[in-house]
């Protein structure tokens, strides 16, 4: 019986031969505030990447969208049917979203290799947080891979962070490996700073081997302002810290905030919001006497706990390493870099190391993670396996399943 190749495997077999492929990454992260979107044109693999960012957006999510990750959202309690409903629909909407962008971007489907899709976190769990100690670290992503490939008709690649944890981390934060790639350089220590809902960073110094790069969250970013914000003001952020900047630091809160015992565990470490979060600050007011402070008081606060535990985990990260490099630039991206009265904190408390954003580099940073997971993609179809050093999984990986769309 002569031996046949399923068309599905025989296709993906024929894009990881491609000279270059064409994929999309999708990225919606903890702010919820949208689907970032990134056409990216990718040859070769592992350092010798070269990537092209041809197009990118972020599709805005309306109030009913919100709304309904939100429900399932960072909560220990949720409907088991709503969450069970979610997961399909998202990946739908998902997959809707991808033909109207490409649409109006001139291209089809067919012109598209690989979609490489995050998902949407509703619940990070790193077993340094939880309290179920037989159990190990778990993450989960939401908006099935399926129903993108098949409303598409493109090849689809998801659920990265399973393999992460898989080899002994904690699913997070991925973005180090593209980091790595497209970002290292021979002659700048630099520190790639990605402020969303939780903040991370990944230490690339000068000529550093893959297996001397560090990567980890510091705590929070936008999480616990975008929440106070939600439920005291109705509207999704602080645009340019204008309430923030309104109010004065409480230096009793600030130290109550950063009491928390996630701050001294070694790095690297991962955290969602299932800690920081708005009964987070809850309890940190009570400790601290200061129920009763203004929105502009805590907004403020809350800006300078975001800054302070940034710096202070970097400043950890270069007192303990073993080339005792200084840093020459921290570039930035996510939502947080645009929030100015947070970069200002940020430039004092690093005390004269240039901040500048991403694009310095030639990259949009507002599109940075969702470049990162099509690298990713790239990376499980026509590279090989990684191991990053400073990241904690115990063998070199390659990340994402598979979806076909028949």
């Amino acid at each position: 019986m002569p031996y046949s190749m399923h068309q599905n495997i025989n296709n993906l077999y024929a894009i990881a031969n491609k000279t270059s492929r064409m994929v999309i990454g999708l990225m919606s992260g903890t702010s919820m505030d949208g689907l970032d979107i990134a056409l990216c044109e990718i040859s070769g693999f592992g350092s010798n990447t070269e990537l092209k960012l041809i197009q990118s957006t972020t599709v805005t999510y309306n109030n009913e969208v919100r709304d309904n990750i939100l429900s399932v959202f960072s909560k220990e309690i949720v409907s088991l049917e709503k969450l069970c409903l979610l997961n399909p629909w998202l990946g739908r909407l998902h997959a809707k979203m991808v033909l109207e962008v490409i649409e109006k971007w001139g291209f089809q489907p067919a012109q598209i290799d690989l979609i490489a899709s995050h998902g949407q976190t509703i619940y990070h769990a790193p077993k340094s947080l939880h309290p179920n100690y037989s159990f190990g670290s778990a993450t989960l992503q939401i908006g099935d891979a399926d129903h993108i490939a098949v409303d598409t008709g493109i090849i689809t690649i998801s659920d990265f962070r399973q393999k992460h944890i898989a080899a002994g981390g904690e699913g997070a934060p991925l973005s180090v490996y593209g980091d790595f790639i497209l970002f290292a350089s021979k002659t700048e220590n630099r520190i790639l700073l990605n402020i969303g809902g939780i903040s991370n960073f990944t230490y690339l110094p000068a000529g550093a081997a893959l297996s001397s790069i560090l990567s980890s969250d510091t705590g929070p970013g936008n999480t616990i302002m975008d929440a106070y914000m939600r439920a005291y003001f109705n509207i999704p952020f602080d645009k340019d810290a204008a309430i923030a900047k309104q109010g004065e630091v409480h230096h009793d809160l600030l130290k109550a905030l950063k009491s928390n015992l996630f701050f001294d565990l070694p790095l690297p470490k991962t955290v969602g919001p299932e800690l920081f979060n708005l009964e987070y600050l809850a309890q940190a007011q009570i400790q601290s006497n200061t129920t009763s402070i203004s929105h502009e008081d805590i907004l403020a606060t809350l800006n300078l706990f975001t800054a302070e535990t940034i710096v202070e985990a970097i400043r950890n990260t270069i007192e303990h390493s073993v080339q005792l490099k200084e840093i020459d630039v921290v570039y930035l991206s996510g939502g947080g870099m645009h929030n100015p009265l947070l970069i200002q904190h940020l430039s004092n408390l690093l005390n004269g190391i240039s901040v500048l954003s991403l694009d310095q580099l030639g990259f949009n940073p507002d599109a940075k993670e969702a470049i990162l997971f099509a690298l990713l993609a790239n990376e499980a179809v026509a590279g090989e396996a990684m191991q990053i050093g400073g990241n904690a999984t115990k063998k070199a990986i390659t990340m994402g399943k598979i979806s076909f769309p028949d």
